[in-house]
Order: C-alpha cells, then structure tokens, then sequence
C-alpha cells in the first residue's frame, strides 16, 4: 500500500501491523510498466517498481482518515532524482511529516530500483545516515512527547563481513530494530523461467532460505541486542515459524499474501 489507500481494508483481513510506503517527500512515478512479473512456477515475483507513490503529504493525509489500531509502520524512502550524497535529507524530511502518525518508522536503504540506494548500507554512508536519523528521532521525540521506533530494511545480498559492519552500526547508533530482508538480485533460483531475466527484485519462495539465512547469521551477530522484523517468502505457517526459529521477532507477508490470499493471514495468525 504505497499511499496508505487501503489500511482499513488490510486491517480487517487480520494484520496486526501494517506496513505502507515506501513514500518519498515528493510524488513520484516510479518505473515505466510493465514492472511486476510473476514468476508463476516459482511462486515468486520480479519487481522494479521504483518507489511510485504521491508524497508524504498524501501519504499522511491517508493515514488521518484510517481507523487502523493496530501498530501502522510507514516505510520511507529518497526521490529517484536526488543525489545519493545528499540521500539523508530526504529521509528526515519524511521523519518530521509522518512521526506523529507512525506506530514505527521503517528506513528503506536496500531497495534495488532506485540507482546507488543500497550503497546506503555501508560504511561511513551508513553511519552519516543513521546518526542523522537518532538525533533527529530524538528531536521529534522531545516535539511529539513520544517515541517512535526506527527499523532499517536491509537487503539479502550483503557478504558476511558486510552484514557484520551493519550489525556493527545499527547497535552503535541505537537503532530500534532490523528488517531482514528486502528483494534479492540472485536468479539462481529461477534460472530458464519466464521472465527470469527481467531487471528488478526477487521475492517471494526463491527468497525464502536466503533471507531466512539473513536472519540467523544477524540474529547471531546482534545476539538479542535489537529485534528482528524477518521478511522473504513466507508463503505458510511454516516459513513464518523458520523465520522465528532464525532469530526473528516478528514477521511481514507481501508475495505469499498475492499468491496465497488473505487465507494466509488467518493462517500465520491463528497457528504461529
């Protein structure tokens, strides 16, 4: 739910959270179409979305007029067009707009649509970025007389010594929580499948091991300091219960919610 449209509607399905966005500070169109495909043996999808969505201004608009209770996470992002060097100010810019309404806010860096996002991920980029967010995290929190949780999204195609420094930072900087993970640009999986070769990310059940993977060489580096939002194929009761067993806090569907329907919902929910 990129405009935070529908959050009632998914909300009486039986999410307990719900998370909308990515939104941008400035309306944008995202790709040219077509730009989601499905890769139907798989189970999977291929997506280069690209961040499509009507602003934070709307974004927030939206969410004034919903009655969701549960807990609402709102997932933001950079504009295409600015400069990667200058990526931070967009993220802050969407922290001032959606703070007062956000249950959690989600900080999206691993995106593979938006050219030079995921080099967010790492190193000084990484410690710039999140130290900007704490301290703004702290004036909004003195502003609003409330705190709300920050999780960073990261990807599943990070090398053991890059999940390593990412742990490394996220503790340093007292970052809330972890999302683990994000599309993956692996076609291992899916190799000779229809539409396996579209530029884009992966989801969906070629993602689930490697993500889960993720979780449980993160969960070991981060050995309970933050929790973990684990994400990436989980298309059962099952997959939801890897994801758990890995290291994983809580879980979020996208892909098994398209092929399964809001059956797996009650599933996940009721059997967990």
């Amino acid at each position: 739910d990129k405009n935070g449209e529908c959050i009632d509607a998914l909300g009486a399905m039986g999410f307990g959270s719900i998370e909308i966005g990515t939104v941008t500070p400035r309306p944008q169109p995202g790709n040219d179409k077509p730009r989601i495909f499905r890769l139907v043996d798989a189970e999977g999808l291929i997506n280069r979305m690209g961040f499509n969505n009507h602003g934070v201004d709307n974004l927030v608009e939206n969410v004034k007029k919903a009655h969701f209770d549960g807990i609402l996470g709102i997932n933001i992002g950079k504009n295409k067009d600015t400069p990667v060097e200058q990526g931070k100010d967009d993220y802050l810019i969407c922290m001032e707009k959606i703070y007062a309404y956000a249950g959690y806010i989600a900080i999206n860096i691993s995106s593979p649509n938006t050219p030079g996002l995921r080099t967010l991920q790492y190193g000084d980029a990484l410690d710039d970025l999140l130290s900007g967010i704490k301290n703004k995290q702290r004036e909004l929190q003195e502003k609003h007389q409330k705190y709300v949780p920050v999780a960073v999204k990261i990807a599943p195609d990070l090398s053991v010594e890059e999940l390593i420094q990412v742990a490394d930072s996220l503790v340093r900087h007292n970052i809330d929580g972890v999302i683990a993970t994000n599309t993956t640009l692996d076609r291992s999986l899916v190799q000779g499948m229809k539409h396996c070769d579209e530029t884009g990310g992966l989801s969906g059940r070629p993602l689930q091991l490697k993500s889960t993977e993720i979780i449980r060489m993160l969960s070991a580096e981060l050995n309970g300091r933050l929790p973990i939002i684990g994400v990436g194929g989980i298309d059962s009761v099952i997959a939801a219960r890897e994801k758990i067993a890995a290291g994983a806090t809580l879980v979020q569907i996208y892909s098994g919610f398209i092929f399964k329907g809001p059956p797996l919902i009650k599933e996940i929910v009721t059997h967990i």
